[in-house]
């Protein structure tokens, strides 16, 4: 339920704010004789749509397993993610492209912006940066990769009006195609958020395993389980922002069947009882390697043989004293 009233709480803000703040823009960049605020209202106007998808594709992959779908449909926050990326580099494209064809064919109709857009960017930057903010750590609460790029949709917006202000206030100082170039310089950095939010989509379609540090942290703590010998393989894979763990543990050879399958189910549920993100563990068990068990049978024989000779050269020494006594 407390998920529920975070997406709505996140969705609701993400819309209103991008709304009003590129009307703002929009009408500032209209008045105020600038191609580069109007650039960045349309960008902040692509936001809206991206937290709308966002909060979509989230309610959907909530959604309970069912018979067609025996994982469940995690995979969907996935799409809705990818979906963000490419409307934020189709919004760049065309950011890009309005910004070249004024600077190639239209540079003698360039205006000298007015104070408005500068003032908006100012207040873009302060309200984007914010929402970022804002959005990014209940996006980490809920571990929700489809607003953590809703989020970023939104560090974008605000990089896009430091941009604006930049070339808006160089256009001011006697330089107007300086804002057009702003707009070149503002599709740059959508189209790098565009890729980044893109790639982690689609390695989280793609079966891709977890970091070296994750699984490096779940060997250990399987390894550190009662019963388990050592791990013969681990393998990881991300479905949408959960995991699933493939094992193949070892233990004693000679222990029964039902002391095997205690450990194997022990080892389950800790796992996913302490890594939250782990929707599922498969696991094998292989029969520890006799020349491993010989070996350590022999290392516990050579021990005790050490302690055997240890007494007898203790005993022999407490006899010596005894006799010249």
């Amino acid at each position: 339920m407390e998920e529920k009233k975070i997406l709505k709480r996140l969705s609701r803000i993400g819309i209103l704010g991008n709304v009003l703040l590129a009307a703002f823009k929009l009408f500032s960049g209209i008045l105020g004789k600038s191609g580069a605020m109007i650039s960045d209202a349309v960008h902040s106007l692509s936001d809206v749509f991206a937290t709308l998808i966002a909060y979509v594709g989230v309610r959907l992959s909530q959604q309970k397993e069912d018979a067609e779908h025996p994982y469940g449909h995690e995979r969907l926050e996935c799409v809705a993610s990818l979906i963000l990326g490419l409307i934020l580099a189709g919004t760049g494209i065309g950011i890009g492209y309005a910004g070249v064809h004024k600077l190639l064919f239209e540079q003698q109709t360039i205006e000298i912006p007015t104070a408005l857009p500068l003032i908006a960017a100012v207040v873009s930057i302060v309200v984007k940066e914010g929402m970022f903010w804002y959005t990014y750590i209940y996006a980490k609460k809920l571990d929700s990769a489809a607003f953590k790029a809703d989020a970023w949709h939104h560090r974008s917006d605000a990089i896009s009006s430091v941009g604006s202000f930049i070339g808006i206030g160089m256009a001011k100082l006697g330089f107007p195609f300086m804002d057009p170039i702003a707009s070149v310089i503002i599709c740059i950095f959508i189209l790098k958020v565009a890729y980044d939010i893109s790639r982690d989509a689609l390695n989280k379609m793609l079966d891709t395993s977890c970091d070296n540090a994750l699984e490096q942290n779940i060997k250990d703590f399987v390894e550190g389980q009662p019963g388990v010998k050592h791990i013969d393989l681990l393998r990881t894979r991300q479905f949408g922002n959960k995991l699933y763990v493939d094992l193949e543990i070892a233990v004693q050879r000679d222990i029964s069947l039902v002391d095997a399958h205690e450990i194997a189910e022990n080892v389950h549920d800790a796992v996913e009882n302490n890594f939250p993100n782990v929707k599922h563990v498969m696991i094998h068990v292989n029969p520890e390697e006799k020349q491993s068990t010989e070996m350590a049978y022999a290392c516990e024989a050579d021990a005790e043989k050490e302690d055997s000779r240890e007494e007898t050269g203790s005993n022999e020494l407490d006899n010596r004293h005894a006799e010249q006594q």
